[in-house]
């Protein structure tokens, strides 16, 4: 295939070749057994290669992420489930390319891998485009636990309506491929049948090490679990998720939300963190109803306030604008990908007292607050460039109607 440089460099880029450390290009994939891996259209896009000696290397082995290949976004043997089933009924997700062969040998057609990675978010978008109902399958050592919890908080926020998860946990020293040699596929499929639900793992691994029979206990539970429930879509699904809170704990979100703030001593607060809590207070608001974010308009007096979060609330205002019905779990969504997803889990599970309208009124006043500070930065660049020298007229105007609107707000100019 490599004939010539350009179809050397053509497979040097879709990672068929490696270079060892003298330099000397050989093929990434010799002596191994190789699987194609298939776009969703069909195109081979990577392969996988497995040894045919026990010591010669890794057991199995991918292409590099190319641009054609991105890892965390394919399953192998999706393409096959799509061209065997006229309607996928369900997936299951298995960790090898021989798991996946050896099922659709023996009749379970419906088998997919990953591809050496931890199911993803983009993994689980593509699940359940494909099917309504997931079963992951996995080792039942640690190991297994933990890549099955991975797969849990991948699939966790794509819970709507109408889907479902189960985990299936293998027997030490089996696997897929064993399983269904030795049992068949009704063997296999009566395993399925027995798998457990996402919500029962759920709670079953957040309350490994709590004791329950304690108030403690039950208070770690709630804390664990509510960031987590809070990634939810809105829907049934997410409401019985918060109601089997409530009957384990005895403290469901919903109830907790209704109690009464309590009390805190009077502090003067340095005016730093005053700034500071009235972004996360307008943030907290908005995450408790995503719709609040109507009652302001565009554009936002305080877009060019220099304070810590004020972008990432502005990015969610124009997120409500753009989705009026968007949901709390739709917004954690859009930033499933980003460092400020683990801060906004928080503020949206936060103990908010009040309703709608406090909550608004909450969103209103902490606007209206960022605006003044908003001008007064303005005016305070105004006046330091004072003193650098006269100001020019445009920068004149500008300073003479900001402490006019300072007035009209009733602020001290």
């Amino acid at each position: 295939l490599g004939a010539d440089e350009r179809r050397l460099k053509l497979l040097d880029k879709t990672g068929m070749l490696s270079r060892s450390d003298n330099g000397r290009v050989y093929d990434k994939f010799r002596d191994r057994v190789m699987f194609p891996i298939h776009d969703r259209r069909g195109r081979v896009i990577a392969f996988g290669g497995r040894v045919l000696a026990k010591d010669d290397g890794p057991k199995y082995l991918n292409s590099p992420e190319t641009p054609l290949f991105h890892k965390g976004r394919e399953l192998y043997g999706l393409w096959q489930v799509r061209q065997a089933n006229q309607k996928i009924e369900r997936l299951v997700v298995v960790e090898g390319y021989m798991d996946v062969v050896s099922l659709f040998q023996y009749g379970v057609t419906q088998a997919v891998a990953t591809l050496g990675t931890a199911t993803t978010p983009d993994h689980a978008e593509l699940l359940f485009r494909n099917s309504p109902d997931v079963y992951f399958c996995f080792d039942g050592d640690a190991a297994g636990q933990r890549a099955a919890w991975k797969a849990l908080e991948s699939v966790l926020p794509r819970m709507k309506d109408g889907r479902q998860a189960f985990f299936l946990f293998l027997p030490d020293g089996e696997d897929p491929d064993s399983i269904v040699r030795s049992e068949g596929a009704a063997g296999f499929d009566a395993r399925l049948q027995q798998a457990t639900p996402l919500s029962q793992f759920f709670y079953d691994e957040l309350g490994k090490d709590v004791k329950l029979s304690t108030l403690d206990g039950r208070a770690r539970l709630a804390e664990r679990a509510r960031p987590l429930l809070a990634q939810i879509p809105d829907g049934a699904f997410g409401d019985l998720m918060r109601q089997r809170l409530g009957e384990i704990t005895g403290v469901g979100v919903r109830q907790a939300e209704a109690l009464p703030e309590k009390p805190r001593p009077a502090s003067r607060a340095p005016a730093s963190a005053h700034k500071r809590s009235l972004v996360r207070g307008a943030i907290t608001a908005l995450l408790q109803q995503p719709a609040l974010a109507l009652a302001l308009a565009p554009p936002y007096g305080f877009k060019d306030l220099n304070q810590p979060g004020v972008g990432l609330l502005l990015e969610l205002l124009s997120l409500v604008h753009a989705r009026p019905e968007i949901t709390t779990g739709a917004l954690l969504q859009h930033f499933a990908e980003r460092e400020e997803l683990n801060s906004l889990q928080k503020l949206a599970s936060e103990v908010v007292p009040g309703n709608e309208a406090a909550w608004r009124q909450i969103l209103v006043d902490s606007a209206e607050q960022l605006e003044d500070q908003a001008i007064q930065q303005r005016i305070n660049e105004l006046q330091a460039k004072m003193g650098g020298g006269p100001l020019d007229v445009a920068d004149k105007y500008e300073l003479m109607a900001l402490l006019q609107a300072q007035r009209r707000r009733g602020k001290p100019a």
